[in-house]
């Protein structure tokens, strides 16, 4: 019984493995490259009101519900999105609070939860590894703005 419970582990680990490389291969096709681009600008120009494509915020609530469910393991989810998870949920949040205007004008405050979600796992998975006296508001804030700044440089074929 040991034995199967080990070997049901291992697939299930090696599964959320090869599920968080083909996401990883999505982030980075050239699709999804040119809708980070144009996200990235218009945040960093403060055109907010000009986000009609929510390809990317919409990546990240799958994400986060693959994560919520247990599919997807926590620890790779860190390690192959946080940076990215933790800087767009901030610029959507932050001057402009772009998640919350489509909650509102939908009247639906379930748009982007799970986004919400994983950006709080990411958030205490942060707080744990570098340490609870860490400001990380201030952090979030500089990392969310080099990171726009790097993705709105992306290269796309």
């Amino acid at each position: 019984m040991v034995l199967l419970w080990w070997q049901v582990r291992v697939a299930q680990r090696l599964n959320s493995a090869n599920a968080v490389l083909s996401l990883r291969e999505r982030f980075d096709s050239p699709a999804l490259r040119r809708r980070r681009r144009v996200l990235a600008e218009r945040l960093l120009a403060g055109r907010h009101d000009d986000i009609t494509n929510l390809e990317v915020p919409a990546f990240f609530e799958l994400i986060g519900s693959l994560t919520h469910a247990r599919v997807l393991n926590r620890d790779l989810v860190w390690e192959a999105f946080g940076t990215w998870i933790s800087g767009y949920y901030h610029a959507l949040r932050s001057p402009v609070d772009v998640i919350g205007r489509a909650r509102t004008a939908l009247k639906d405050p379930l748009i982007m939860h799970e986004f919400e979600w994983v950006s709080g796992m990411v958030e205490q998975m942060d707080r744990k590894r570098i340490g609870q006296e860490t400001d990380l508001e201030d952090a979030t804030r500089e990392e969310s703005a080099s990171l726009l700044r790097r993705e709105a440089d992306l290269d796309v074929d």
